[in-house]
């Protein structure tokens, strides 16, 4: 009997093919097997949901669903057709279904601790909290243990969390918590970290300071052990909180006595004194100053304390901690703001930071320790502060060329830390050209040396000297920015690629070429570099923008396409992954990090980045793939679903450009919405049917879309100029300064116009005068647009030749014309969508027109009405535009490959280093034609469906 209790199942004998195909990638076997299953077990419920999978993943979406809603109706209950009904609707993202499916199992299976489980992890997917809670309870009834008891409370927490009511939070769902937790606690029956963690996380919300101060001290506060000094850093939090500052200071004084280096309780520890100071705080003249011991109250106390500590670490024979030495500095900065005279007990901060620096020079960490204190220093003291720590490097006898350099990596990391501190000082700035190119040499030639310490390392490890030739970058881009010399910006890419070349992984390389090569407008190596830099989940929108900002407004329209989508995928892919997370938070306990994964959530669905890649993956699949004649309402109706001064004026006017997108791209829906019902009424008037209600909607986006343009002109003429390294600029300025807003604006107006004719119609009735009116708004209208043709040739004729040049041995780029080239394209696209939509209405008006002069014998080739002939007039226009346009490329991409770069001398440059900049060139070079290219075969394609325009 023990051992037929281990033969297999052979319902999965049987199903055991299917899986393996299925895992295996082959959906279409998996399908074939279940098919042969079915004839044979008609009944077994598992192998039409595995089907399902295979059809699912065969693109045969709708087929799928209605089988999986065959076996749901059944409310099945064994494990294989429930775990398979949960794959399968979690690849339809159709979360809330699994929930169902449960509901349904627990009903005939009310006493299954793993389906009342399985329930509770589905609503946790879907963020049903009161359901959680009620399934936690239902679940804890059944098997009373104490995670699912806390499971429940958690609930709770989440409903207070996400209540719209703040009152109803503080009023019910935590006090009912609080309660709850309280509850286990008169009974003993707290066992694990995280349940005390959660009553403290109640306690906290609440605003209970005193009693979550009294769960941390207390026997509780004992199982609080997965984190180091988990208890003190609670109670230090929660003394802030209360503003007991002598239990504050005197915590932080006994954990700095412990670990003097441990940072973060030394601002603690100071704020706590001024806190003290301010209050004249004195201590009790009998016993204790308070529970946590002994308070130091006066600065004399403070500074002893921190003298004290320095004192042991000179004392000792190991290497010295840095903590003592960096309160120290700290202590001045804050005495000093305070104004008060006990700073100077301390000592000079120059003499200070040179004694750290001869301790601490070989720690790439000094550098950073350092620049937070450069202030201290006064204006005149900083080169000598300079000159003082070159005394303190170790280097060599000076070479052929003038250079000393350090003989081991120590030395060479103290000569780093100079160089970093010079420029963090401003010196590097100060030098005018000449000094600036010596200066180029020196860090070039100390680079190259600094590779022989690193010529055995590994291909994913950084070289000791990588920030030489970092800092020689940035030298270089301060001489381009100064002089406007763009010699200056190839050496600075020839540099970063010799770097990049000796250092693969370095990430700062990857960036600021990516920066330099996006300023260049040449986006081709830059889906290398970012794609190289594999950055992961937040970083697709922390670094991801830099990406997407420029692939469409330098023309590389596919790599645009990809760019977004993979973005996208990162957005969309956080909602399932976060779930998850909360999932596995609930199963080990972690119940504080829930809060956190779900804040995520949200701050990233609120992401400007999101919502601009969004609105402009929906233009660019309608600049793309629309046929304009007949998809372009399938498509829309598809797609429809440095300094703080600085960071400010950028996020406003990325919101304002992502507000004008996103009007045009809705103002396109509204279109198409239009169109397709003005097709089916077949130009009727349909007010009672609804157009009327969408022509009302049409024109308050087109209001908005004035505004937002009014707007945007006021925020351009401040004309603010971003630093290098700060956000990129957007394309509001030269999307305003080439007339394209103006131009799609004005081709959008057309809209309200051509939808008023629809509804007056052509014909000779009542209603004539009128539509003599209207007739001659609309033409003023076409007669507008016709203008702007003329006008967007001259744009065309501006950037000829300018992309690329040669000039007297200098290459010289200009791509700024590259994304006015770009603007011209759209606008291009939306007035042949607006003539898209004036034939769909014009066409039958026309029709009806000659059926009414032909019944009332009238010559049929009469004149047309004016509207008509300025239609024509339209696309006869638009088709030379495109002529030109498309004449206009062929020479530049004639121009840009006569350039013969190979060719090219660069005097002055040793041969290794030509080789670098000419690589960048060629890489800019090949760059431009891609754009090029691309913007050709758009335009062409827009040049073929121009004939499907006539009327």
């Amino acid at each position: 009997m023990a051992a037929r209790g281990h033969v297999q199942d052979p319902n999965d004998r049987r199903l055991r093919p299917i899986y393996d195909y299925l895992d295996n990638g082959n959906n279409k076997m998996a399908i074939q097997q279940a098919d042969k299953l079915l004839k044979k077990h008609k009944d077994l419920h598992c192998a039409k949901v595995l089907k399902a999978i295979g059809l699912q993943r065969t693109g045969k979406q709708d087929e799928a669903f209605s089988l999986a809603q065959e076996v749901a109706t059944l409310e099945p209950t064994d494990d294989n057709s429930l775990q398979a009904l949960t794959i399968l609707y979690r690849e339809m993202h159709r979360p809330e279904l699994v929930a169902k499916l449960y509901e349904a199992a627990v009903k005939k299976v009310p006493l299954s601790e793993e389906y009342h489980s399985h329930l509770f992890m589905a609503y946790a997917r879907v963020g049903e909290y009161k359901k959680m809670q009620q399934a936690g309870m239902a679940l804890y009834k059944i098997v009373p243990k104490n995670p699912y008891y806390f499971w429940s409370v958690m609930s709770l927490v989440m409903q207070a969390i996400s209540a719209q009511d703040e009152k109803l939070s503080q009023t019910m769902f935590l006090p009912l918590a609080e309660r709850m937790v309280e509850k286990m606690v008169k009974e003993e029956k707290i066992e694990a970290e995280a349940e005390v963690q959660l009553y403290f996380m109640i306690l906290e919300r609440l605003g209970k300071c005193v009693e979550a101060l009294d769960v941390i001290r207390g026997p509780l506060g004992e199982k609080l052990t997965s984190e180091l000094q988990s208890r003190e850093n609670k109670c230090m939090m929660l003394y802030q909180r209360l503003q007991r500052w002598p239990e504050s200071n005197a915590l932080a004084h006994k954990l700095l006595l412990k670990n003097p280096d441990d940072w973060q309780f030394y601002p603690s520890y100071f704020d706590s004194l001024f806190h003290l100071i301010d209050q004249s705080w004195s201590p009790p003249e009998e016993g204790e100053h308070c529970p946590e011991g002994a308070v130091h109250h006066t600065v004399a106390e403070v500074v002893r304390f921190v003298e004290d500590r320095i004192k042991g670490e000179d004392d000792k024979d190991s290497r010295a901690l840095r903590g003592p030495y960096l309160a120290r500095l700290e202590l001045i900065h804050r005495l000093r703001e305070r104004g008060c005279p006990e700073e100077a007990q301390l000592g000079e901060p120059l003499e200070l930071m040179v004694q750290f620096f001869g301790k601490f020079g070989d720690k790439p960490c000094c550098i950073t320790d350092l620049k937070i204190y450069l202030h201290l220093l006064s204006a005149d003291q900083h080169v000598q502060f300079v000159n003082r720590l070159s005394e303190a490097v170790p280097l060599g006898e000076q070479g052929d060329e003038g250079f000393a350099f350090p003989d081991d990596t120590k030395a060479l990391q103290r000569h780093l830390c100079v160089c970093q501190l010079s420029r963090a000082l401003g010196l590097h700035h100060a030098l005018d050209v000449e000094g600036k190119l010596r200066l180029i040499a020196e860090l070039k030639a100390h680079y190259r040396h600094g590779l022989k310490f690193g010529a055995n390392a590994l291909k994913t490890e950084l070289q000791f000297s990588d920030m030489y030739c970092l800092m020689a970058a940035h030298v270089y881009i301060d001489l381009w920015t100064d002089t406007g010399d763009e010699d200056m910006v190839w050496q600075s890419l020839g540099v970063l690629q010799e770097g990049l070349s000796h250092s693969p992984s370095n990430a700062q390389f990857k960036l600021l070429l990516l920066l330099l090569y996006c300023r260049l407008g040449a986006f081709e190596p830059v889906v290398d570099l970012y794609s190289s830099l594999d950055a992961k989940h937040v970083q697709h929108d922390t670094i991801g923008f830099l990406l997407t900002r420029y692939a469409e407004s330098l023309g590389q329209f596919a790599a645009a396409s990809q760019s977004c989508n993979f973005s996208l995928r990162f957005f969309h892919s956080n909602q399932k992954d976060t779930s998850e997370y909360i999932i596995q938070a609930y199963k080990y306990g972690a119940f504080e990090k829930i809060p956190e994964f779900i804040a995520l959530r949200n701050r990233l669905n609120q992401s400007l980045h999101f919502a601009q890649v969004r609105t402009e993956r929906m233009l660019l699949d309608l600049f793309l793939e629309a046929d304009i004649v007949l998809s372009l309402e399938e498509m829309v109706i598809r797609g429809g679903q440095l300094t703080e001064d600085h960071r400010r004026r950028s996020l406003e006017e990325e919101s304002v450009w992502l507000r004008l997108r996103s009007l045009t791209l809705r103002l396109l829906a509204s279109l198409a919405a239009l169109g397709h019902s003005a097709s089916q009424q077949n130009s009727e008037v349909t007010n009672e049917n609804g157009v009327g209600d969408k022509s009302s909607i049409l024109g308050s986006l087109l209001s908005q879309l004035n505004q937002t343009l009014q707007t945007a002109n006021q925020m351009a003429e401040k004309r603010v100029q971003y630093p290098f390294l700060g956000p990129p600029s957007t394309r509001l300025a030269p999307a305003l300064s080439s007339g394209s807003c103006q131009c799609q604006a004005a081709a959008l107006q057309l809209s309200v116009h051509i939808q008023e004719l629809e509804t007056v119609g052509l014909g000779e009735n009542r209603q004539q005068e009128h539509e003599t009116d209207l007739c001659s708004d609309l033409c003023f209208k076409l007669t507008t647009l016709c203008v702007f043709v003329p006008s967007q040739t001259k744009i065309l004729n501006k950037c000829k030749g300018d992309v690329l040049e040669l000039k007297e041995g200098k290459l010289k780029t200009q791509p700024s014309f590259l994304e006015t080239l770009i603007f011209f394209v759209e606008t291009v696209c939306i007035v042949f969508w607006m003539a898209s939509h004036c034939a769909k209405i014009l066409r039958p008006l026309k029709t009806s027109l000659q059926k009414k002069k032909k019944k009332k014998k009238k010559d049929v080739n009469t004149a047309m009405p004016a509207v008509v002939c300025g239609f024509q007039e339209l696309t006869g226009s638009l088709q030379d535009l495109l002529t030109q346009a498309l004449e206009h490329i062929k020479g530049q991409e004639t121009g840009l490959t006569a350039l013969k770069l190979a060719s090219l001398s660069l005097d002055g440059c040793p041969e290794d280093e030509a080789s670098f900049m000419k690589a960048a060139m060629d890489k800019v070079q090949s760059s431009y034609l891609r754009s090029l290219q691309e913007v050709g075969d758009l335009l062409k394609k827009r040049a073929e469906t121009i004939k499907n325009l006539k009327i």
